[in-house]
């Protein structure tokens, strides 16, 4: 069994920000999953239906510092990073840091910028670090980007390319509420507003501790086998066009053991990594041509033709 005293935290953790996320339970589970794996987070779907705010009520639940960068065709890399100055009184430039030093890091349409400027965020997701004017700064610990993106075929999107998807530990769906979950919403207060109420659960060195855990969970050889099983299907070139890449396989690997520890449990089992796949993998797949399904739906059919070990 997990920690008690962290499980408690989580389980606190999931409850609080679920009452301003309604009816979202298991997207809410795996944005926190995907925190305690320590990767980054794609949101996709139509405007309105509670992107931003969940990644709000995240950094607020978590007592992590917040930014939020709104993404637009005029953004220049600049923007996110910072800029050195000169100032006259020191005679010398000075570095202004931009947004991304922050520990979570919402940016918002992401799709909408041009590709330079998505671009410029790889390498602070990946190395955890900014290089400007040939001086690279580290960034905070923890530190993780939030992105969400509107559908690809909405006016005025530039579609990710592959390596900064690839970037993205997972990509989920919010999708519209429930009947019963809309009319909470429409009854109740405003989410935003609730926001401001909340108080952290859990700290970021509390955080830092969780993620260590992760690390600590077990993962059987059979459990292994099987997730090789499910890798060597996606390159078969039955499912899709190219299959996942060993970075994607240790990055599903990692987020099954973030899941595990949600559930109390310190090994990893089958069913967290079929619950996890469609989240981690589904945004790094291409279906082939013949498929006439969609990429999640194409990971899930893949899923059942596997068998287990």
């Amino acid at each position: 069994m997990a920690d008690s005293n962290l499980a408690q935290l989580l389980s606190r953790l999931s409850n609080q920000i679920s009452t301003i996320i309604v009816g979202k339970q298991p997207q809410v589970d795996d944005c926190i999953a995907c925190m305690l794996a320590g990767g980054h987070l794609l949101i996709e779907d139509v405007p309105g239906v509670g992107k931003t705010t969940l990644a709000h009520a995240l950094s607020v639940s978590l007592g992590l510092k917040f930014s939020r960068v709104q993404f637009t065709a005029d953004l220049m890399p600049s923007d996110l990073t910072g800029v050195s100055v000169y100032e006259r009184s020191k005679e010398a430039f000075a570095f202004h840091p931009g947004p991304v030093f922050t520990q979570v890091l919402l940016a918002d349409e992401i799709n909408r910028a041009g590709p330079k400027t998505q671009s410029a965020l790889l390498e602070a997701m990946e190395e955890q670090q900014v290089t400007v004017d040939n001086e690279t700064r580290r960034l905070p610990r923890p530190f993780f980007v939030i992105a969400t993106q509107n559908p690809s075929d909405q006016l005025g999107t530039y579609p990710l390319p592959e390596s900064q998807l690839d970037r993205f530990l997972m990509c989920i769906t919010l999708g519209y509420p429930d009947r019963a979950a809309e009319r909470a919403l429409l009854a109740g207060e405003d989410r935003r507003h609730l926001i401001d109420s909340l108080g952290p659960v859990m700290g970021p060195a509390q955080l830092l501790a969780a993620q260590d855990e992760v690390h600590k969970v077990h993962a059987s050889d059979a459990l292994l086998d099987y997730l090789q099983a499910l890798i060597a299907a996606t390159r078969s070139g039955q499912w899709f066009a190219d299959g996942l890449s060993p970075r994607a396989g240790i990055a599903i690997l990692r987020a099954a053991r973030a899941r595990a520890l949600l559930a109390k449990r310190d090994y990893v089992a089958p069913d967290d990594i079929q619950a996890i796949l469609p989240q981690t993998a589904g945004h790094r797949l291409v279906p082939v041509a013949s498929a006439g399904r969609g990429r999640i739906e194409q990971v899930r059919a893949m899923v059942e033709a596997v068998g287990l070990p």
